[in-house]
């Protein structure tokens, strides 16, 4: 993949929500998890690069449509 290939050029926005809920044990209240489709995050691309705190980590589709996060 080209690392000037820049995926969300081509697409909206992703749409995220956020719920929270009291954690009964601490009395804190915690984030639920944000859920993203693949296919949103692949954009019809078979791998995209994430960059993550200065590291650039690949996420790849296989084949048999599984999916591996590399470093």
């Amino acid at each position: 993949m080209n690392s000037n290939h820049n995926v969300t050029d081509r697409r909206e926005p992703l749409r995220l929500t956020e719920t929270s809920q009291s954690d009964a044990r601490t009395g804190s209240l915690t984030a639920a998890p944000i859920r993203v489709s693949s296919r949103s995050l692949l954009s019809g691309a078979q791998e995209v690069e994430i960059e993550h705190h200065g590291a650039v980590y690949r996420l790849r589709q296989t084949a048999l449509g599984k999916l591996i996060l590399t470093k």
